[in-house]
């Protein structure tokens, strides 16, 4: 056996799944686990309240918990095993009990939404579940595999727990009670709408699971019924099939599209004299632009067109708002102003700044220089002095505390020079350096 054959073989090992698997027993535990009677329709409604305080204040941790209780999963998954096995007795059993479930936990959600006392100003927790997304469909689709795949393993773990709080059913459920109880339609149809993208690729995954391990197909009494029950479970899929590819095609154009436009305001937020200071997401793959600041001319215009061109994005999908149509002398505006000229005032200062230091350590770059060039004349006219050390010094007078800045010059010797030759070193560096305030001093070794 070669190489490639062996590492197959392992492979297929590993990842074969149908030795650890039981069918018949996941047949019977998710019809059992459709059914909504006694303690199940008490323990959703409780974990609908649970999940709408966690929505309520913000809690992310009081929401998972609320979704570690709620029997939520099972019609979905039923409907799932009723599509991959022609089982249309156990379809209408499971989509009747999923709108039970949807009901109540509409009224129940809806309920406490009209009764609570908290009324937050940025409910982030809700509104981040109004507007999904191609990573909730991601999310969906793998835990739904996930989900079908414990239900029919035969020693099942803790993956249940782990896919309820995955696909967040119930957060969209009682975004959608809080767009009820408000008569909020936005919030109610982009709750609802995350929530059956959830469930419908839940539902796909399931039959994908089902289908693949071969669970054994309902067989029917007679030919007519069979084709009759075959047509409408065909019907059902597509009808599933259909929206769900849809929805994930307009849903990554979507999100695409939100990703060019971030990238382009990130690189173009300040504009000539005008500021993006805000931008909105419309229908159609258009985003409106607001400006405030100076009006952008046909020139300026022009250029923000190419540039968003770099990006991806068309003249036709950019709708330009700036003071020309309704923002003139608004608090935007005048804020935009009042920011840009203090910016321009201490851009302005900071470069007279930095050109006062480029100066000065010009100078004593210069300094530097000369200071080199001085020590090699000096040892040249003097040749008994070795070392020398040129620095700029304060000298301060002990009676008034006068300061007067000098240069002082270290001759090193070894031996003590003359007066006489300490004097002309001085009075020709006066000269030399151009400066009256120089003092020299004769250092012996």
């Amino acid at each position: 056996m070669s190489l490639y054959e062996r590492f197959r073989s392992q492979i297929s090992e590993i990842t074969n799944i149908n030795e650890h698997v039981d069918k018949e027993d996941a047949v019977v535990r998710i019809k059992s686990g459709i059914w909504f009677k006694g303690p199940n329709v008490w323990i959703l409604a409780f974990s609908i309240v649970i999940a709408s305080v966690g929505l309520n204040v913000n809690s992310t941790a009081v929401i998972i918990g609320a979704m570690l209780v709620s029997p939520l999963m099972g019609p979905i998954i039923g409907m799932g095993l009723s599509l991959g096995t022609n089982d249309t007795v156990l379809l209408k059993d499971a989509f009747r009990n999923f709108l039970l479930m949807v009901v109540i936990s509409l009224i129940a959600s809806c309920l406490y939404f009209v009764l609570t006392p908290l009324n937050l100003t940025n409910p982030t927790e809700l509104l981040a579940r109004t507007s999904p997304t191609i990573y909730d469909v991601l999310i969906a689709l793998f835990g739904g595999l996930a989900g079908i795949l414990e239900n029919c393993r035969k020693e099942r773990g803790t993956v249940i727990s782990g896919v309820a709080i995955a696909t967040a059913l119930m957060p969209p459920l009682c975004t959608a009670g809080y767009g009820l109880a408000n008569l909020n339609l936005h919030h109610f149809l982009g709750a609802m709408y995350l929530f059956l993208i959830n469930s419908v690729f839940i539902v796909l995954a399931t039959y994908l699971i089902v289908k693949y391990l071969h669970f054994p197909s309902v067989q029917f009494e007679d030919s007519v019924n069979e084709g009759r029950r075959k047509l409408v479970i065909t019907l059902l899929l597509v009808a599933f099939l259909v929206p769900s590819v849809f929805s994930a095609v307009s849903l990554v154009r979507s999100n695409n599209f939100e990703r060019k436009v971030q990238a382009f305001i990130s690189a173009n937020r300040v504009f000539g004299h005008s500021y993006i200071y805000d931008y909105q997401m419309k229908d159609g793959g258009v985003v409106e632009l607001s400006f405030a600041g100076d009006q952008l001319s046909e020139p300026e215009l022009e250029s923000l067109y190419l540039a968003a061109s770099g990006f991806g994005l068309t003249k036709d999908q950019l709708l330009i708002n700036d003071h020309s149509v309704g923002i003139a002398g608004s608090e935007y505006d005048k804020a935009f102003r009042h920011v840009y000229e203090s910016n321009e005032k201490m851009i302005a200062k900071k470069d007279a700044r930095i050109s006062e230091l480029e100066s000065s350590l010009d100078e004593i770059k210069r300094a530097e220089d000369d200071y080199v060039q001085i020590t090699r004349e000096l040892r040249y006219r003097y040749r008994d002095i070795g070392d020398v050390s040129i620095s700029r010094g304060l000298d301060i007078m002990s009676d008034n505390l006068d300061v007067n800045r000098r240069i002082n010059v270290l001759a090193y010797t070894d031996k003590p020079l003359e007066e006489e030759i300490v004097t002309d070193i001085r009075d020709w560096l006066k000269v030399r350096m151009n400066d009256s305030t120089v003092v020299v001093l004769n250092i012996v070794r």
